[in-house]
């Protein structure tokens, strides 16, 4: 395939994957698509040891990194200057409820024990600085950013290693903005989508998108985003103006993700239905499998979520601590089991490898777009 997206990045089949596993990325990538590496879950210091491995296993392909630095800080938190302070200020009424509700499932985990933060990882401009740097000592082909208008210092530091600057957007006006800024990709994300999302459908969004930036006068290339499960959404996403497909769930059900048995066995048995926009995990609203922890803490005796990043410095140890006690045995534990989906959950119904994953992407598309045809010449 030769369109703009696919010059710029210098991949083959448009299928952009974000993941946070490092197999995902490069059995992505060899199999003709584009990896993305989600660094956020990582410190700089890790982030470097994922790259280094990725650049000595995946052959010479195309990849990028996902990083995150926010454009808009809460006031509650935006004089604080490291995660010590961060976690400080973590208040006991919303540790003694997590500690109440964990062990509700079997988990005893003491108020003083909730909280956990590692060096400089989370969601915060410091982290996302740190590792944009690391980022752009490898051979990157692809940078992006999302909450907020990629900063100057990455789409300058993008120009200089020639690396394009993608942005991921959930509004039109939003895409025009960026544009402005200077990136060079714009990721049309929907409502549908696991993770950090909008509201607006995904179905909605790309028209919306690739009208309002070709009226505004930018010629960007536009990947879409948010419930893409299947080559043949990919196909109807570019007859509606996108360039390609950014997918993320799809790859939470396969055997290199570095999502658990138990999860995956949910994603297998879930309805589209069964997804949730929560602040509960990141402190920003976000898609995840919708289980008793998002009741609690979205239900009228919860304290309510704390903004981001101090959410995440509670939520996240606590769901390390519900996989590895499901893993131990603790069955009242699978119940709390949830990551980052969108509503395209609905539409797994097996676990695949990633390649297996990319070919039936493929497979899914050239059909789509040959029963197009064949519907055009009849």
């Amino acid at each position: 395939m030769d369109n703009k997206v696919c010059r710029l990045t210098g991949c083959e089949f448009p299928l952009f994957a974000f993941s946070h596993c490092r197999d995902v990325v490069v059995a992505v990538s060899k199999a003709g698509g584009f990896g993305v590496l989600g660094a956020t879950r990582f410190t700089p210091e890790q982030l470097e040891e994922e790259l280094a491995w990725i650049d000595a296993h995946i052959d010479g392909a195309p990849y990028g990194v996902d990083v995150l630095v926010p454009e808009t800080i809460d006031p509650r938190v935006a004089d604080f200057h490291d995660n010590a302070e961060r976690a400080a200020a973590i208040s006991d009424r919303h540790r003694a409820f997590t500690s109440d509700l964990l062990g509700r499932y079997g988990l005893e985990v003491p108020p003083g024990e909730v909280v956990r933060y590692e060096g400089r990882a989370g969601i915060t401009p410091e982290n996302g600085y740190a590792q944009m740097e690391v980022a752009f000592r490898h051979p990157i082909k692809l940078i992006a950013n999302a909450l907020g208008i990629a900063p100057p210092r990455m789409i300058e530091e993008g120009r200089k290693h020639g690396v394009p600057v993608a942005a991921l957007v959930g509004a039109k006006e939003h895409a025009i903005r960026q544009a402005q800024a200077g990136v060079d990709i714009i990721v049309a994300q929907g409502g549908e989508a696991g993770g950090h999302c909008g509201e607006v459908s995904t179905l909605v969004l790309i028209p919306e998108v690739v009208r309002g930036l070709a009226e505004a006068g930018h010629d960007i290339p536009v990947l879409a985003a948010g419930g893409i499960m299947t080559g043949a959404q990919m196909a109807g996403m570019m007859a509606a103006g996108a360039q390609g497909a950014w997918t993320g769930s799809i790859w939470l059900s396969t055997v290199e993700a570095e999502t658990s048995e138990a999860f995956r066995e949910k994603m297998v048995a879930a309805r589209s239905r069964d997804t949730v926009r929560s602040r509960c995990r990141t402190g920003k609203p976000a898609r995840q499998l919708k289980t008793a922890w998002h009741e609690a803490w979205d239900g009228a005796d919860s304290p309510g979520p704390l903004p981001m990043p101090l959410m995440g410095m509670v939520s996240e140890p606590a769901f390390a601590r519900i996989e590895k006690a499901v893993v131990n045995g603790n069955e009242d534990a699978r119940e709390l089991v949830s990551y980052f989906v969108g509503q395209g959950v609905g539409l797994v119904d097996q676990v695949r490898s990633s390649r297996a994953v990319v070919q039936d992407f493929r497979e899914e598309f050239a059909e789509a777009v040959g029963n197009l045809v064949s519907t055009l010449g009849d």
